[in-house]
């Protein structure tokens, strides 16, 4: 019989806060920055994220009600669009305790279109979760998340979700991470068990078992391993050991001398190869079912890193010009990384931002190295998703919110004005789709702008400009849904109203062959005139890497003054090429040669002088229109492949592979985003509603010249 013990007598038993102990935990869980852990929760849509996060809020007694993101109730999608879609549009954040841990967990989107939001919080987190779908094991946004971690260098376990689904498949699963992900699998747990049958694990590193209620507000019990399961168990622990002893020095002495390791050296042992990224532990269990959560918890404080593991954090130093590091500690000078910029209804505009070193105090002053100009910061809060508490001072390792940064911007570093440190920013991918928004009414004008602008600066990866052209407001973003979602939020949170019109595909320009040029910008007044005379040689650049400026201009020929203004006019014509005013690039620019007047040479001559012979350059160097190209990836059953390959062939899209998992096929493919507009909608159709697919930017590549021809005679339009 199953014990009626509830999950917070499970965490006052592991030595985790009930409500008599609460503020000897975070007391201790503040002083002790090995008992923290910044963790991020990472993963496809759909694969369960936000029910994790949910569950460990649970299970840790953070929360008192179990939400539920098919009802709406989640705590952790908390914006009104996250609960009438059911999926995480934005990341929050919150804080819990777990056995003397404290572990501040930020929840991640899954959708594509939202991955901004994914790689800002990798960053500043120490450590992530990847959860998988036991039925659809490696889904494609999965393999972008873990790409992601991987060039953050970001340890993480995977938890094999759903394991009680129809179609759960562990062994496949961790197959696909090992073969599409290309890490080395440590599998932790046997399932016993499985679909609905699924009732309980098996820790092979302890030799036990634990068998799950049917009521999530019940402890798992902790049984004799099953007869059936011992030999399965000795062979997995064997292999286990062997696998860590390939990657651990210490386990490979004991492996070699024949000894037995005990459970805390091969725990150490993994821990050490975790934290290096040479290894990935696999848990599983059903998060819906509060299956497994326990033991992920365990994982999550027994195997990620705490502040005090990670690479001390790099950054510049501006008195001395020279790289320096910052360690997790108090007494080093502050510094820290704002990540995330967030307009709330109540308390106004919030900054989040990651302490790396040194601690600070609410009302302090600090230094914005990236704006260069000093802040006071206002109170201090922790969030739990959208709620507020608030604290005197964070310290190092620490993810917190603050009020009063009016010039903060996300990948702004915050600093201490005696030792200023600028650390690296944070890199967002550009928007690939735009549409053109009108108000509705003389009201809806007046709040249009300060909408706009308070999104742009939550949304690195949104865009806004003004067409000149047309008179109308273009706003760009990741995909169709991004936009979506960002109409509704004016809608429903700053009470605008607009029309919007037919997506366009954001195009580029760029030259496919070299060409030289002049620019001269000579005008007379009467009085002084203006003289500014550049030559310059326009090169192609390989794909996706922007624009290179290169002075070879020998001493004396032009002022060494005149050099930036020259550089800032050929930057301002990039924004605007010659074929349909599509920005420039993939372009490397060298200034040869030019002159100029004692009297009358100025800035402003030489950025105009810049800007002209840009433009005739970039007409002599064979200009063409670039393209974005999506990476798509469709999962359907086999009797609708035949329709699906025939749309796709239709729509100028490149068939990379096809795989087969179970009776769906998996067609890998790229098609331009042109062509992609409005494909969910033929994709339900083809399939009566049973095939899925996924877009993701890839890269930009030439449109084809008939094409081309159209945009042109469009004056820049789609047509």
């Amino acid at each position: 019989m199953v014990s009626k013990v509830s999950v917070r007598q499970a965490n006052r038993a592991r030595g985790g806060p009930s409500s008599s102990s609460m503020n000897e935990t975070e007391e201790m869980s503040e002083s002790l920055l090995q008992h923290v852990r910044n963790i991020g929760i990472i993963a496809h849509i759909d694969a369960g994220k936000t029910t994790v996060t949910e569950r460990i809020l649970f299970v840790t007694g953070r929360t008192y009600k179990v939400g539920q993101v098919d009802e709406g109730t989640a705590v952790m999608d908390w914006m009104e669009q996250e609960r009438q879609r059911g999926i995480t549009i934005t990341s929050a954040a919150t804080t819990c305790f777990w056995a003397g841990y404290r572990i501040d967990i930020i929840d991640t989107p899954g959708h594509v279109d939202f991955t901004a939001e994914v790689e800002r919080s990798l960053r500043v987190l120490d450590g992530g979760v990847v959860v998988l779908d036991a039925v659809s094991g490696v889904e494609p946004q999965s393999e972008t998340v873990w790409r992601q971690a991987d060039s953050y260098k970001v340890p993480r376990i995977c938890f094999v979700n759903k394991m009680d689904r129809i179609g759960a498949d562990l062994g496949r699963t961790v197959n696909m991470i090992k073969v599409i992900l290309g890490a080395k699998t440590l599998v932790m747990q046997i399932p016993i068990g499985q679909e609905r049958e699924f009732t309980g694990l098996i820790d092979v590193l302890e030799n036990k078992a634990w068998r799950f209620s049917a009521e999530i507000d019940v402890l798992p019990e902790e049984i004799p391993v099953p007869e059936e399961y011992r030999n399965q168990v000795i062979a997995q622990r064997d292999s286990l050991i062997e696998s860590l002893a390939e990657e651990d020095d210490e386990m490979m002495t004991i492996y070699l001398e024949g000894r037995s390791p005990s459970v805390e050296q091969l725990k150490a042992a993994l821990r050490r190869a975790c934290l290096a990224n040479r290894v990935v532990p696999v848990l599983c269990g059903s998060a819906l079912k509060n299956k497994g959560v326990h033991r992920l918890l365990d994982a999550i404080v027994d195997l990620l890193p705490s502040p005090l593991d990670v690479r001390p954090v790099e950054g510049m130093d501006l008195k001395t010009g020279q790289i320096t590091a910052r360690t997790a500690e108090e007494r080093t000078p502050f510094a820290a990384l704002a990540f995330k910029v967030v307009t709330d209804p109540f308390v106004g505009r919030l900054v989040y931002f990651r302490v790396y070193s040194g601690k600070i105090k609410a009302k302090a002053q600090v230094y914005n190295s990236a704006k260069e100009r000093k802040e006071r910061l206002g109170r201090l809060l922790r969030m739990h998703a959208n709620r507020r508490e608030e604290v005197e001072e964070v310290g190092p390792g620490e993810i917190a919110a603050a009020l009063g940064l009016k010039s903060t911007f996300t990948g702004d570093t915050l600093c201490d004005p005696q030792h200023p440190v600028l650390l690296e920013s944070i890199r967002f991918p550009q928007p690939v789709i735009s549409v053109a928004v009108e108000p509705r009414t003389k009201a809806d004008q007046d709040r249009l702008g300060e909408a706009l602008s308070k999104l742009t600066e939550e949304d690195p990866t949104f865009e806004m400009h003004y067409d000149s052209d047309t008179g109308q407001t273009v706003i760009s973003g990741m995909g169709e849904l991004h936009l979506e979602v960002l109409l509704e939020r004016m809608r429903q949170e700053f009470k605008v109203e607009v029309r919007t019109g037919n997506p366009q595909v954001a195009y580029k320009e760029t030259i496919t062959a070299p060409a030289e040029a002049e620019g001269k910008f000579i005008k007379q007044f009467g009085g002084r005139g203006q003289y500014g005379h550049v030559k310059i040689k326009v090169i192609p650049g390989e794909r996706g890497t922007g624009f290179s400026f290169v002075n070879e201009i020998k001493q004396g020929v032009i002022p060494r003054e005149f050099i930036p203004p020259t550089e800032a006019g050929i930057r301002e014509a990039l924004a605007r090429g010659v074929i349909a005013s599509y920005p420039v690039v993939d372009i490397k620019v060298v200034l040869v040669d030019g002159s100029f007047h004692e009297v009358d040479s100025s800035d402003i001559a030489f950025k105009m002088a810049g800007s002209i012979a840009l433009r005739d350059a970039v007409k002599r160097a064979k200009p063409v229109l670039l393209e974005p190209i999506m990476k798509l990836d469709i999962f359907s059953p086999e009797q609708f492949l035949g329709d699906v390959l025939g749309d796709l062939d239709s729509r100028r899209a490149q068939i990379v592979g096809i795989d087969t998992q179970g009776n769906t096929r998996v067609i890998h493919a790229l098609i331009p985003l042109r062509e992609a507009f409005g494909y969910a909608t033929t994709l339900r159709s083809l399939s009566q509603g049973r095939a899925t697919h996924s877009l993701e930017f890839r890269h930009y590549e030439e449109l084809p010249r008939s094409m081309m021809e159209q945009i042109v005679k469009a004056d820049g339009r789609l047509v």
